[in-house]
């Protein structure tokens, strides 16, 4: 079907799509409209619960049978109404002419069956081509998405992949059968910024080749400025603004469009501070809040004895094998680490997926067991302890996980939850417990009132609040947040971040903020080191990490961050088959010592040579 540039490839109008709640419809998406041509990409952004994601599910009809439908509107592929379409017709047109790639490849991607076949699988159905000729063209589109010796990855499973290599194969499935449009819903947001700088360069090559209309779902302004031509900002189910990228971004009308571009974490924002800054915030009208947050003190190591002291941690896990089950190899995960916290100090942790950070924060909980070094809190080895005075030990050292709905029981509430830490370790009767969790409740902006409710009743940002509560119960000295916000919209994020900056200045918490968004850890960190195959290849203060990067792995991580401002969109760069090296060795292999340089009082950087092993081939 031959289309003009300036007809739409897929043209919706006025799409009210209702879900059954109580018993009665209520809408989710009301009156949308939009258009998508050849090669150009619209964004779609808003923060959870605005409707975008349901508006990729109602065009691909992927609605749930029971509970969903799509009341009203047109969604026209062409000449083709696909809400009047049969199934039969819309099996036909998925994967061929309108494609999806979803925000979890590891859960979209069937673990039981091969990555090649999969794709070989769409192949099949839709050009009803034979098995040999289907494995022929996905090896070939295995290549062209850039995975390395495709013909033998082709036999390998889902989780024999990287996330980044993941998110190439279910690429490569959407675009084996050349669709007109591709629906991309937030496919790089659990991502590291070099792999998402990746993948986004992918998808941008791929698309010029094939002419395709892209429509990105996405919560990440930086990602919206970096490949949309024009967005639309989504709140409620609602259209609040739309336009040319260049016009939301330097002259947004709606209030809360100005107030998402406001909520994104800038690099290079905190040019001339010496410490943590707090995120300005703006309310529904889009006007700045007054903010009395107090800016957490610049940490003086040698006021005091620290309150964490890492000396040589190394952790490493065993690959066994075999019919007596040996061990074949080692993943060398941390190796041979050492750094001291103070009190009051955000030290972060940031590198790319397998670079050993959350191994780190939960090696020095021992939530994990190390294999050699010195974890010190308040000066005692919290390696030597045995289990029971190390329970007692860890009212003083807590942990916020990534994921606070994975962390908190869903058949507990909320009250259950934050009051069970406080009567496990006796630290007060079950009436006194309650009075602390309604104070608790009301320090990280919850009503007392909530105590009562499940976790499934909250939002996400909510939820975190809560396992922040649940994390000072026991009044910890020391605090681990693995990825604590990472996964949340950016306003919700921006009143994370403030929320454990205004807790930290009352309560002198120290934090070890493992992270890879680095916008952010220039926000919150006092100090910050870079991990590269469970080593610190680059440690100091954040303001001298970020205006002076040392190490050539540091400065490739800080120019991946993607930009919010689409005048300043990066040149082409080409795009490298390399992944992280892997860190698995043989069983007999001895890491080599490493030295370290001070460039500057306190700022470290790992001696390094062009032969190294970080170097990246591409």
């Amino acid at each position: 079907m031959a289309i003009s540039a300036q007809t739409p490839l897929l043209s919706i109008r006025d799409l009210q799509t209702e879900f059954l709640v109580d018993a009665q419809w209520s809408a989710v998406v009301r009156g949308l409209s939009l258009d998508i041509r050849a090669n150009e990409t619209v964004a779609v952004v808003g923060e959870s619960g605005s409707g975008k994601s349901v508006t990729a599910l109602s065009t691909m009809r992927l609605l749930p049978n029971v509970g969903a439908r799509i009341a009203a509107g047109s969604i026209k592929l062409g000449d083709e109404d696909l809400v009047h379409a049969s199934e039969r017709r819309m099996r036909a047109i998925r994967g061929n002419e309108i494609a999806m790639i979803f925000q979890e490849p590891m859960t979209s991607l069937n673990p039981t069956m091969k990555a090649g076949r999969q794709i070989a699988e769409s192949l099949m159905h839709h050009r009803r081509i034979s098995e040999t000729e289907a494995r022929r063209e996905t090896v070939r589109i295995l290549d062209r998405v850039r995975i390395p010796n495709a013909a033998e990855r082709y036999d390998e499973y889902p989780h024999q992949f990287s996330g980044g290599m993941r998110q190439r194969i279910m690429i490569a499935m959407a675009l084996a059968c050349r669709p007109k449009i591709l629906i991309a819903d937030e496919p790089t947001t659990a991502l590291d910024v070099t792999i998402q700088a990746q993948i986004l360069e992918l998808i941008k090559q791929l698309q010029e080749e094939e002419q395709m209309g892209v429509l990105f779902i996405t919560h990440d302004m930086g990602v919206v400025a970096e490949v949309a031509d024009r967005a639309i900002v989504m709140r409620q189910g609602e259209i609040l603004e739309h336009g040319t990228c260049a016009e939301i971004f330097n002259r947004p009308a709606h209030p809360y469009t100005r107030s998402l571009l406001n909520a994104v974490p800038k690099l290079g924002s905190m040019a001339g501070s010496t410490g943590p800054r707090p995120f300005p915030e703006l309310d529904d009208n889009g006007q700045l809040k007054v903010q009395e947050i107090p800016v957490p003190p610049v940490a003086d190591l040698s006021a005091g004895p620290p309150v964490l002291s890492v000396r040589n941690l190394t952790t490493r896990f065993a690959i066994r094998g075999g019919f007596l089950k040996q061990v074949r190899a080692v993943v060398h995960a941390v190796e041979n680490v050492s750094f001291d916290l103070a009190a009051g100090e955000t030290l972060a942790i940031v590198g790319e997926s397998g670079c050993g950070k959350s191994t780190t924060g939960r090696s020095i909980l021992r939530l994990l067991e190390p294999l050699a070094g010195e974890i010190l809190i308040e000066g005692r080895n919290i390696r030597d302890l045995p289990q029971a005075e190390l329970a007692r030990m860890r009212s003083q050292m807590q942990m916020i996980f990534q994921d606070p709905f994975a962390s908190l029981n869903p058949r507990q509430s909320v009250g259950e939850a934050i009051r069970e830490p406080m009567l496990v370790h006796g630290l007060c009767d079950g009436k006194e417990a309650s009075r602390r969790v309604a104070e608790l409740l009301e320090k990280v902006g919850l009503p007392a009132g909530a105590e009562r409710r499940f976790p499934h009743e909250f939002s996400g940002g909510q939820r975190q609040r809560i396992c922040i509560a649940r994390a000072l119960a026991l009044g910890p000295k020391l605090i681990v947040a693995d990825e604590a916000v990472s996964a949340l919209d950016v306003s919700i994020k921006a009143q994370i971040v403030n929320l454990m900056m205004e807790l930290q200045s009352s309560l002198g918490l120290s934090y070890l903020f493992i992270s890879h968004d680095m916008a952010v850890v220039e926000r919150i960190s006092h100090r910050v080191a870079v991990m590269y195959l469970g080593e610190i290849v680059e440690i100091g203060p954040a303001a001298r990490i970020f205006a002076d990067p040392q190490h050539p792995y540091t400065k490739k991580l800080l120019t991946s961050v993607p930009i919010p401002d689409p005048n300043r969109r990066k040149e082409r760069r080409p795009l490298s088959n390399d992944e992280l090296a892997s860190p698995v060795h043989s069983v007999d292999f001895v890491p080599p010592t490493r030295h370290y340089q001070e460039v500057t009082p306190g700022h470290l950087v790992q001696e390094w040579s062009k032969e190294k092993r970080w170097m990246r081939a591409g």
